[in-house]
């Protein structure tokens, strides 16, 4: 659970809301001294981002806020500021700077990518939980940056330079709070997706919002509007997400026959009908047939899948760690954002919360897309794994719970790292070629046929080119 902001800070901070600071000021708690933070940048951050396309909402405008408080008020929340602002505790300074890290959304990202692996669902789901997160803070970041910019409210200390300032203050209007409407629709998400740890991340929501009152660098009025907005552009995401398909269940029976997946309680046999974010239909891009159990390709692939060395020692160790972990949840979903991260930070846009939003929410939901597609083509042909068409191959783990053919791992990593490479062209050859890994290792493992790979790829690809199509006419340009 993520450490709090100190009991005596919190009540200050609703007391400065509820009664104005005057009053407030009699709970502010022992203080040490702080800095002044640095000055606002002279480019503005993407002043036309509240025009970019959105995913759920028609338009960024779809909850425009009504004006900021005026003069008078503003005045009464600077003077508030300067009391909280002038001496702050050690503690109080971690947690600022912690949720300054990077863009708002990073740490939520983080969050949400560990909330998955302590508490996971089946891959598909982890992977459309990550997208519902993406989408929500991508549409509630534009629909900020909409109002931001209609009304655009000075920042505190560029209203009144006394105001101290913990971080560097974002070039961008005040109004609404960027961390609050991010921290509002994350923890909306994950409340719906993990009812029973809800106060969890409403807590962690409400600290992160108030850090930057805290920080000097926006209002309380910036906080309240930012979380009431995340909190309804979430609203709309989760209302898209109930009713996409995910809570049918399957009455169907496993076909029989040569050639066929003999397993028992096959793993997600409708996702292929799920609702996905920019294919027509599961079905879109699916692939032909794959070959013939009893074709001569198919006992090639075979003989490729039973030979592949998988011994402790020399070569082998090599190729069965990696094969272990592109089976671990880092190599599944995690260190895709690991990697798109540190590329965030080593091209200098932390400090650019729209374009982070949207390669976050381009990546989740090509991915997503990706698996909705290949689980499509799975249960469209039932297709034997190895070890069932030939028993004695051994694998270095459990054969997944659902047909061989395409791989899942091909789709869904040749589907993000098309995005990734998108968004961070230098560094394009290096994230394909992760993907043909990631591909590669379930015939490492043993798992998988030569053919599942290559198709599982080409659909992944098909899925990332169409997820990029659209980010090249969002406006964002």
């Amino acid at each position: 659970m993520l450490n709090r902001l100190g009991p005596k800070l919190l009540s200050f901070l609703i007391l400065t809301l509820a009664l104005g600071a005057p009053q407030a000021a009699v709970a502010q708690e022992e203080i040490a001294a702080l800095s002044p933070g640095g000055a606002s940048s002279s480019a503005l951050v993407e002043p036309g981002a509240g025009a970019w396309k959105t995913w759920v909402l028609s338009a960024g405008s779809d909850f425009r806020l009504p004006p900021p408080p005026g003069s008078s008020e503003t005045s009464s929340e600077i003077q508030g500021l300067l009391t909280l602002t002038s001496n702050l505790g050690a503690s109080t300074v971690d947690r600022i700077r912690f949720w300054d890290a990077g863009p708002p959304s990073y740490r939520w990202v983080e969050l949400a990518l560990a909330q998955i692996q302590q508490k996971p669902f089946v891959p598909l789901r982890n992977a459309r939980a990550i997208a519902l997160l993406n989408v929500a803070i991508y549409d509630a970041t534009v629909a900020a940056w909409d109002s931001k910019y209609v009304h655009n409210r000075q920042r505190p200390s560029e209203r009144n330079s006394a105001i101290p300032t913990a971080v560097d203050v974002p070039a961008s209007p005040s109004y609404p709070s960027e961390h609050a409407v991010v921290a509002a629709a994350a923890s909306a998400i994950l409340s719906y997706i993990y009812p029973a740890d809800a106060q969890i991340f409403f807590d962690a929501a409400r600290e992160a919002s108030y850090t930057r009152v805290l920080a000097g660098v926006q209002y309380p009025s910036d906080v309240t509007a930012g979380f009431a907005l995340g909190t309804v552009v979430a609203q709309r995401v989760i209302e898209r997400a109930r009713t996409d398909g995910t809570d049918a269940v399957w009455t169907g029976t496993v076909p029989t026959g040569p050639g066929l997946w003999n397993g028992t309680n096959p793993q997600e046999p409708l996702a292929g009908t799920w609702k996905p974010w920019v294919l027509t239909s599961g079905s879109q891009f699916r692939p032909g047939p794959p070959p013939a159990f009893d074709s001569a390709q198919e006992a090639t692939e075979l003989a490729e899948v039973k030979n592949f060395p998988r011994a402790l020692t020399g070569a082998a160790f090599a190729t069965n760690a990696k094969a272990f972990y592109w089976q671990t949840f880092d190599g599944i979903l995690s260190d895709w954002y690991v990697i798109a991260g540190k590329r965030v930070f080593e091209q200098r846009l932390d400090k650019n919360q729209p374009r982070v939003a949207r390669i976050y929410a381009l990546m989740s939901v090509a991915s997503y897309d990706g698996l909705i597609a290949v689980f499509d083509a799975k249960y469209a042909y039932w297709a034997i794994r190895p070890v069932q068409l030939d028993p004695t191959v051994v694998t270095l783990f459990p054969t997944p719970p659902h047909p061989s053919y395409p791989s899942a791992h091909s789709s869904a990593s040749g589907a993000i790292t098309e995005v990734i490479a998108y968004a961070f062209p230098r560094e394009a050859d290096s994230i394909r070629a992760k993907a043909v890994e990631a591909g590669n290792s379930r015939i490492w493992a043993g798992i998988h046929f030569r053919s599942d790979l290559d198709s599982g790829l080409a659909l992944g690809r098909a899925v990332g080119h169409l997820v990029l199509e659209r980010a090249q006419t969002d406006g964002s340009q």
